[in-house]
């Protein structure tokens, strides 16, 4: 038997490396904010805790998450910085993830945003970015869920995001640049915090629409809890891989979070 070369077993292992890496499905990324409840009504305790988080949500496993660029809530035209509440946590696995507590004080739309640090996805080669909203409807003054914030890509609802059934559809529509998004793929993943919910198959993990020409996308939640929506494009600029030697792409995202709830 002639020897092998040690480069050829190197390249040998890499492509085997590789191919396993086609062979395994690529979850879908969703940046998550969750708050602990979307609705504060009078005698609730007025205190909001919410989950930053960087995950597959349907699988439940966790990716590393660095300190945020931007988080905040907007009320009543009032933007107001959350950065300085944020507490950093870890997983089992020494992940990060990042935990805050807001006490609401007024009536009306709480519409909480995360705009993340740019995360480094190497088996895609290239960066991640998605900024991420969820609304808080406080004593009933529905007031400005339908209100763009002005983030560089962002999800509009259409559809009241709380008070929603199992079942209802929620409609959104897409901004990039303040504009309207057309022709691009929405993921949607169930948030599937107890999991459980089995999907047959890996086609079932991340259901995708598309946007019309309006930059407007439909979906019918089929289960209670919580369903996130991540719109997807790609950045017209390139950024530096992490050893700084190649111009790569970066994934820019709009993702919306919102609750159903069963009838009883």
């Amino acid at each position: 038997m002639k020897h092998i070369s040690s480069r050829v077993i190197c390249f040998m292992m890499a492509l085997a490396f590789y191919i396993s890496l086609l062979a395994s499905p690529l979850w879908a990324h969703f940046q998550v904010v969750l708050p602990s409840k979307n609705l504060v009504s009078q005698g609730d305790n007025s205190n909001v805790e919410l989950k930053l988080c960087f995950a597959h949500p349907f699988e439940q496993q966790l990716m590393n998450m660095e300190r945020p660029r931007q988080f905040g809530v907007v009320i009543r035209s009032e933007k107001i910085n959350l950065l300085d509440t944020l507490r950093k946590k870890a997983s089992g696995k020494g992940l990060n993830f990042w935990q805050a507590t807001y006490k609401v004080k007024r009536p009306g739309d709480h519409v909480f945003f995360v705009e993340p640090a740019p995360y480094w996805e190497p088996a895609e080669d290239k960066y991640i970015i998605h900024y991420a909203k969820t609304v808080v409807n406080a004593y009933g003054l529905e007031d400005a869920w339908h209100q763009p914030l002005g983030l560089r890509m962002e999800i509009v609802p259409l559809t009241r995001p709380y008070g929603l059934w199992a079942g209802n559809l929620f409609q959104g529509k897409v901004l990039f640049d303040g504009k309207p998004l057309k022709n691009a793929d929405v993921e949607v993943e169930y948030y599937n915090e107890n999991l459980k919910i089995k999907a047959p198959s890996n086609a079932y993990v991340t259901q995708v629409v598309r946007t019309d020409e309006r930059g407007i996308f439909t979906y019918a939640m089929p289960w209670e809890g919580w369903w996130g929506f991540a719109a997807l494009t790609e950045a017209p600029e390139r950024r530096k891989s992490p050893d700084g030697k190649r111009d790569v792409a970066t994934e820019i995202g709009a993702v919306f979070w919102v609750k159903t709830e069963k009838g009883k």
